[in-house]
Order: C-alpha cells, then structure tokens, then sequence
C-alpha cells in the first residue's frame, strides 16, 4: 500500500517506518514524506533515503482549509492510500479527517486516554504516574481520541525526567509504529 508520511520536525517515527519498509514481505510503500515546516530535518532525512521530500508551510495559507487542501492534493499526486503522522504538529480540520477516514495513524506520546496533546511526559511526571507510554491510533475529528491500534508501556523510573522518559518512550514508538501500520493496512486488505 502506498503510505504517504506527515512531519514537522526530525521524523525519527517517520525513520522507523522507512526503515520498516525495506522489508520486502512489508505491506507499505512510502512514496512521500510532507511537512509543514520548510526546515524540519526529516525532509533531508527523507531525500537520502530516495524518497519524495515536500515542504507545504501552512503560514502561506489564509486558513487551515487552503492548507489541507494543498496537502490533500500532494497526497493525491503522490496516489498515496494511507496516511501515516510522524510528529506532525498540526490539529486536521474534520473536513481533512473525513477525506481520509480509516487511512490515517498517528503516534502519540502517551497512553490513551491519558495525557492528550502536549507535554505529556511532563505532566505524567507531575501527576506521580507509574506507567507511561505510547499509542498508535486512527486519527479522528477528536484530537488524539481516535480508536487505538496498539500501545507500549514504559515504567516511570525515580528519578526520571521529561528527556529521560522520553527517551524510552520513543524507542518503543519506533518498534510499535512500523507493527501497527502494517496491522492497519491488513486490515484494510
């Protein structure tokens, strides 16, 4: 299936998902790699790997919808038939979730229903969590409420910090990203 990939920094999930598509039995393809910011690493990163590489800088859009509109038509061109988030920093207007229904992930920081949008490794360190984690779910109107496909869990270690907890949290987004959007594509399959 042809996977078109959503950044706006680094892209090391997007990474992850690259390099899990070199795998000849992988359902995916990834034709295309977008971002909404013109210098995020992972434009570069994507470029070496040969992969299309596309910066749609949505502060030269009068409104969000023109903006996804733009990014819309990118995927189109691209044939692309599934969308993949990767640290991509924008909220979708329902009109843009709607077009691409059951083909959308994303990869949030956090163990769903906890610790919705930002800063969550911060607040579950506030809050005195045990467990933090990571989920990949289906995207929706809702932010970060979409059904889930699959979650990792980390302990919070005494002592932790945003950075070190993060730091474990993002490796097991690396190792569930690449299982759960190979999981969605067979299902769609």
């Amino acid at each position: 299936m042809r996977v078109g990939i959503l950044i706006s920094g680094r892209g090391s999930n997007m990474t992850a998902l690259i390099k899990a598509a070199k795998d000849p039995d992988y359902p995916a393809e990834i034709v295309v790699v977008i971002s909404n910011r013109p210098d995020a690493a992972g434009l570069d990163s994507a470029r070496q790997e040969g992969i299309a590489a596309i910066s749609i800088d949505h502060k030269q859009f009068d409104s969000r919808e023109a903006f996804e509109d733009a990014l819309h038509n990118e995927l189109l061109a691209h044939k692309v038939e599934m969308v993949a988030c990767a640290g991509f920093m924008r909220i979708m207007t329902s009109g843009f979730v709607k077009k691409w229904q059951d083909r959308m992930l994303n990869i949030h920081p956090s163990l769903l229903p906890a610790y919705k949008g930002l800063h969550t490794h911060e607040r579950a360190l506030k809050d005195g969590a045990k467990t933090h984690g990571c989920t990949v779910h289906y995207v929706i109107a809702d932010l970060d409420a979409g059904p889930i496909i699959m979650q990792a869990e980390v302990p919070v270690l005494a002592g932790d910090t945003a950075d070190s907890l993060a730091k474990r949290v993002l490796a097991e987004e690396h190792r569930i990203y690449p299982l759960s959007l190979a999981k969605a594509i067979n299902k769609l399959s």
